[in-house]
C-alpha cells in the first residue's frame, strides 16, 4: 500500500513540475516583454505561437532532467536544501539543452536570451517553493500519524543510538521504530524494543510488517553484514547503511560523494581552503594590532629583564607544530640561565627556585608569552590553538597517549581551549589531550573569538607558574 502511495506521490509531483515548467516558460516570455526588460531590437513583440512551440521539447527535456538527477526518489530523510540545488542542477541542464535545440532544431526562430534567463530563474524557484510546500504538507500529515513507515534497525552500538536519537527527534519523517535486532540484548531496552539476535532477523522480518531497515553496525560487526543482507533477501523493503564513521574516524571525520564514488573521511584537518584563510588573516589582523598595542610593554620588559638578571632577554626554544614541524618559540627569559643544566629539559613546577624574581611575575600573569606575537606574525604559530611542546615531551607523550599527535593537525596557539579551561602547565596530559582534540573538531572562527576574549579575564594566570 505504502509502495502504491509513493508512486502516486511521484506522479503527482512529475504533473505539477511539468506544469509549473510550462508556466515559467509562458511567465517569462510575459515579464520580458510586457512587464521588464532591456528596449527591443525592434518595435513588434515576438509572436507567442514561436514560444509555444517550445513548450513539448522544455517538458520533455524537464521531465528528462529531473529523472536524471533523482528528484523523484522519496526524500522521507532528506532536506529542503539538497533537493533545491538538485533542482538548480536539472534546470540549469534543461537550460543548456534548450538552447541547443533551439539552434539546431528550430534554426528559423528568434528566441530572446532574456527569456531564457528568467525562465530558467524562474523554474528553480517556482519548483522548489511548490516542492517544499508539498514536503511541508506531507510532514505535517506524518507527524499526526499518516503516511507511517515502520522500521528495524540492525545492529547495537553508536551508529544504532545515532538513528534511534535523529528519527525520534524527527517525528515529520513518518518512520516509526518497531524495534532493534542485535546481539546485545541489554542495550535494546535503552534505545528501541529488542526483537532478537542477528540470527533471528529473518524471523523479525517474517512476523512483522516493516518498510525500511537500517543496517547500523559497529565496525566490529561489519563482518556480519553479508549475512544480514543474505536474511533480508529479495524482500521489497528500502535498506539503509548507517556507516559506523565515529568508530573508525579520529579527527573530523566525515562523508562525501567523488564522482559518484562514496568517501568516508576517516582524519581530516579542518583548515584548509578558505578556513585557512580566514584563521590566517584573523591572526596577521588581530596579531599585529596587539603587537603594537603591547610594543611599550614589551619594551619595558625587556628593559627590566636585562637590568635584573645576567643572560639573554628573550628565550629562543624548539617547539614542535604544524604537522609535527619544528620551530623556534621566543619567550622572554624568566629562568637563570643554567635552570637545566643539571636537570635537562623538566617542567616548571609551583614555587621552582630556577626562576627569577622577576620571572615568577611574568610567568604568574603569562607576560613572558608576549614575544609570540611574533611567532604568529611569522606564520609559525596562531593566536588559538593547542599549546606547542618541546620534542622531547612530545616522543613521550605520544607513547603514553594514543592520538597525541593530532592535536598537531592545527598550528599551536598562544592559548587554547585547554589552557582557559584550566589545563596548562602541569596538569593531566589526558585532559589537556581531550579539550585540544574537541577545539579541532569543532574549530570555527567564532570559537577562536570566544577563546580570545575568555582568556584575557580566564587564560592569563590560571596555573600560570
Amino acid at each position: 500500500m505504502l509502495k502504491a502511495h509513493s508512486r502516486l506521490f511521484e506522479h503527482l509531483t512529475l504533473a505539477m513540475d511539468l506544469v509549473l515548467i510550462g508556466a515559467c516558460w509562458l511567465a517569462a516570455y510575459g515579464l520580458r516583454f510586457y512587464v521588464v526588460g532591456p528596449a527591443l531590437v525592434t518595435p513588434a513583440v515576438p509572436p507567442l505561437g514561436d514560444y509555444l512551440l517550445q513548450l513539448i521539447p522544455i517538458v520533455v527535456v524537464w521531465g528528462f532532467a529531473f529523472h536524471w538527477f533523482d528528484l523523484y526518489r522519496p526524500r522521507r530523510l532528506g532536506s529542503h536544501l539538497a533537493e533545491w540545488v538538485d533542482v538548480a542542477k536539472a534546470s540549469t541542464l534543461g537550460a543548456l539543452v534548450l538552447v541547443a535545440i533551439m539552434a539546431f532544431v528550430f534554426k528559423g526562430h528568434e528566441y530572446s536570451r532574456v527569456v531564457i534567463l528568467y525562465f530558467w530563474a524562474l523554474s528553480i524557484v517556482a519548483v522548489s517553493l511548490w516542492r517544499a510546500t508539498f514536503r511541508e504538507i506531507l510532514r505535517a500529515a506524518r507527524r499526526a500519524g499518516h503516511n507511517v513507515r515502520r522500521a528495524v534497525i540492525v545492529g547495537g552500538g553508536s551508529p544504532a543510538a545515532g538513528i534511534v536519537a535523529a528519527v525520534r527527534g524527527r517525528p515529520d519523517t513518518g518512520v516509526r521504530i518497531v524495534g532493534l535486532v542485535g546481539d546485545k540484548s541489554d542495550e535494546g531496552p535503552a534505545m528501541a524494543t529488542w526483537l532478537g539476535r542477528f540470527e533471528d532477523l529473518r524471523s523479525v522480518l517474517d512476523r512483522h510488517e516493516i518498510d525500511l531497515i537500517f543496517v547500523a553496525l559497529t565496525h566490529a560487526e561489519y563482518g556480519r553484514l553479508a549475512a544480514v543482507l543474505a536474511d533480508i533477501g529479495d524482500d521489497p523493503v528500502d535498506i539503509h547503511l548507517v556507516p559506523d564513521v565515529h568508530g573508525l574516524t579520529s579527527l573530523r571525520g566525515g562523508v562525501e560523494e567523488f564522482e559518484g564514488v562514496p568517501l568516508i573521511h576517516l582524519r581530516e584537518s579542518p583548515l584548509q581552503g578558505w578556513n585557512l584563510v580566514l584563521k590566517r588573516a584573523t591572526d596577521v589582523a588581530l596579531g599585529a594590532t596587539a603587537l603594537l598595542v603591547a610594543a611599550p610593554v614589551i619594551l619595558a620588559i625587556a628593559l627590566a629583564i636585562r637590568l635584573t638578571s645576567r643572560g639573554p632577554v628573550l628565550l629562543r626554544q624548539e617547539r614542535m607544530g604544524l604537522d609535527g614541524r619544528a620551530f623556534t618559540m621566543l619567550k622572554f627569559r624568566t629562568m637563570r640561565t643554567d635552570a637545566e643544566t643539571e636537570s635537562g629539559p623538566v617542567w616548571t613546577q609551583a614555587g621552582d627556585p630556577r626562576r627569577t624574581a622577576l620571572g615568577a611575575r611574568l610567568r604568574r600573569f603569562s607576560l613572558d608569552e608576549l614575544p609570540q606575537l611574533v611567532n604568529v606574525l611569522r606564520g609559525e604559530m596562531s593566536l588559538v590553538g593547542p599549546r606547542p611542546e618541546r620534542p622531547v615531551f612530545v616522543e613521550e607523550f605520544r607513547r603514553k597517549l594514543p592520538g597525541y599527535m593530532l592535536r598537531h593537525k592545527v598550528k599551536a596557539g598562544m592559548t587554547g581551549w585547554a589552557q582557559i579551561n584550566g589545563w596548562r602547565g602541569n596538569t593531566s596530559l589526558e585532559k589537556r589531550l581531550e579539550y585540544d582534540l574537541y577545539y579541532i573538531e569543532r574549530w570555527s572562527l567564532a570559537f577562536d573569538l570566544k577563546i580570545l576574549l575568555q582568556t584575557f579575564w580566564r587564560g592569563f594566570s590560571t596555573n600560570a607558574y
